[in-house]
């Protein structure tokens, strides 16, 4: 299952997802991400007191979505699948080094090359994430 994070289109450095932890092709998924403490942006997102920025969380979130559309037997994959709109998103909290990030999302809507899903995040079970993604991509 976790071969299919290989198909991200995202190098190693920008990949937000680290292990799939359930899959139901083309419908819904959860995956997990841990912050090791030693990612670049950590330097900086802040000097002494290190997070996740949300936006990553939100990034996660779509790579998921899109580990979850590309596995539709149903559907042949989309190429270029990128993250395209972001709606009713709320950061609700966010991880330190060391902590596990975990990812939901279910697919809601797909029309040609465009994905819809819902996701949401926690971090030790508290709900940190929950947004709607569109992503694209061309057939």
């Amino acid at each position: 299952m976790n071969d299919l994070l290989a198909q991200l289109p995202h190098g190693p450095e920008f990949r937000f997802v680290d292990r799939l932890l359930a899959l139901e092709p083309g419908v819904s998924g959860i995956a997990e991400y841990t912050l090791r403490g030693d990612e670049p942006f950590l330097r900086g997102h802040f000097p002494g007191e290190p997070l996740l920025p949300g936006v990553l969380l939100i990034e996660a979130a779509a790579q998921l979505a899109g580990v979850i559309a590309q596995a539709d037997p149903q559907q042949a994959p989309l190429a270029g699948l990128k993250l395209t709109a972001i709606r009713a998103a709320k950061i609700l909290g966010t991880a330190r080094p060391g902590e596990s990030v975990t990812v939901h999302a279910r697919i809601s809507g797909r029309m040609g090359p465009l994905v819809q899903a819902q996701a949401t995040a926690t971090v030790r079970g508290t709900l940190v994430l929950h947004c709607e993604v569109t992503l694209s991509g061309s057939t």
